[in-house]
């Protein structure tokens, strides 16, 4: 585990390009924090990292957008909206999850139970521009991304 500090939204989105720029295919990251702890922001430089060419934004209408056109697939859920696990199987959330792409959830904390033994989690939290980034791969094949070196 390994927790950073985050002095505003650029130091947010470099922490998700540098996630984006290490990503693997099956890398599924799960953004926890309250309402404007920076996910989407984080989410972006991930998408930014996987050089993805659409407009990465908030998915909460939609609940999952494909971004096709980078290095790797590039799933972003919002589990906001979903009730249930129920709804996830209508999603098809494992077929992504246990895909060839990177799959980033936002709001994975209202699921937990949904989420594959091995993933990135990442726990957002502070006040006005600051934040402290709590990184921690649950298993083996994610461990690797706590230490992303953020340039």
């Amino acid at each position: 585990m390994r927790t950073l500090h985050s002095f505003g939204p650029e130091d947010t989105w470099a922490l998700g390009a540098a996630i984006g720029r290490a990503a693997f295919p099956g890398t599924v990251v799960a953004l926890q924090g309250e309402l404007g702890a920076g996910k989407t922001v984080l989410a972006k430089g991930i998408g930014a990292g996987l050089a993805v060419t659409t407009r990465v934004q908030s998915p909460s209408f939609i609940l999952v957008q494909a971004h096709l056109g980078g290095r790797l697939p590039f799933w972003h859920v919002d589990l906001y909206r979903v009730g249930d696990v129920s709804e996830l199987e209508q999603l098809g959330l494992d077929e992504l999850v246990e895909g060839d792409g990177v799959t980033v959830i936002e709001w994975a904390e209202r699921l937990s139970e949904a989420m594959p033994p091995d993933h990135l989690q990442v726990h957002l939290e502070g006040e006005g521009n600051e934040r402290a980034i709590t990184i921690r791969g649950t298993g083996p094949r994610h461990r690797p991304l706590e230490e992303v070196d953020v340039c």
